[in-house]
């Protein structure tokens, strides 16, 4: 988090739940933050707060020494820098962009190249840390970049990040450590959710599981934060299913690629893949814990 106040000028590209805490961080920060978002209602709070509204990344980014990108995926990525009213055209030759958006490596290497080669700089940062660490400016930033990309980002990292891994000098590392995340990530909640619905199959209180387990060898970051969506019958979405469905399948492109096996986050993909079917792609991905319950029989906290 930041100690010291800061003066520059920054833009936020997205304000999601993870979008709308990273804007705020900058703003305690001292900065000067202007963003933009599909949803209006978002731009109204991030006003409110006291950043400056704009219709679009162009408008955002002008001007701005830090453009940080809050999107879902590369296909968006790319359209906020290279789009209709895209971020690189406006903002100064010098800036860095900070692409926090889960991708391929490939795609993150890419999308650096093109922008680097217009005198911009290109930061790939994805980060770990869920919507309440980045309200508080504690996430943690896995990220790799040129020296330039780095010190010109480094103010506005300071502020958004209560972790921050440098992994290399090239874009797509980062990218590679995030998807290494993802994987372990969308394995652990595919589990938990398996193990709370076989548990609720067994008559168990499911309350004293998620006790027991936490204090147990079988525990995970994942079981611990994502079990009390279940206890509470809680679908509302601080990450949704289809998050996972994109980013295990992104999982599963690159090994194919490298012909590497990756079956049991390919078992995990298709737990995601069939909650989605199932209507459930927008809600919390802890919902393929519903999934298992429908196949079962077995009845979860809020089912009748």
């Amino acid at each position: 988090m930041a100690t010291t106040p800061q003066t520059g000028r920054a833009a936020v590209i997205g304000l999601g739940s993870m979008g709308s805490g990273m804007a705020g961080s900058l703003l305690r920060a001292g900065f000067s933050v202007a963003a933009c978002d599909v949803n209006p209602e978002a731009v109204a709070r991030f006003q409110a707060a006291g950043g400056t509204a704009a219709a679009h990344p162009a408008e955002a980014a002008s001007g701005a020494d830090v453009v940080v990108s809050v999107v879902v995926n590369a296909a968006q990525t790319e359209a906020v820098l290279f789009g209709e009213h895209g971020a690189a055209v406006t903002m100064p030759e010098g800036a860095v962009f900070v692409s926090s958006a889960t991708m391929d490596p490939a795609v993150a290497r890419a999308l650096a190249a093109r922008l680097e080669a217009t005198g911009r700089h290109y930061l790939d940062a994805p980060m770990s840390g869920g919507a309440a660490r980045a309200a508080d400016g504690g996430l943690t930033f896995l990220a790799s970049g040129s020296p330039a990309a780095f010190a010109k980002a480094r103010p506005a990292l300071d502020a958004m990040a209560g972790t921050l891994y440098e992994l290399g000098d090239e874009a797509g590392q980062g990218a590679a450590f995030k998807m290494i995340n993802q994987l372990l990530a969308g394995v652990h909640i595919a589990a938990a959710c398996e193990a709370m619905s076989f548990a609720a199959k067994q008559g168990l209180d499911l309350a004293r599981v998620y006790e027991v387990i936490t204090k147990s060898a079988g525990n995970s970051w994942m079981f611990e934060n994502r079990v009390p969506h279940i206890l509470d019958a809680d679908y509302a979405p601080k990450s949704a299913v289809d998050i996972f469905v994109k980013d295990l399948g992104i999982v599963q492109d690159m090994a194919r690629a490298e012909k590497y096996p990756v079956p049991v986050a390919a078992a995990a993909l298709q737990m995601f893949l069939m909650a989605s079917g199932a209507g459930m792609g927008r809600d919390d991905d802890a919902s393929v814990a519903r999934l298992y319950a429908q196949v079962s029989g077995a009845k979860l906290p809020g089912q009748a």
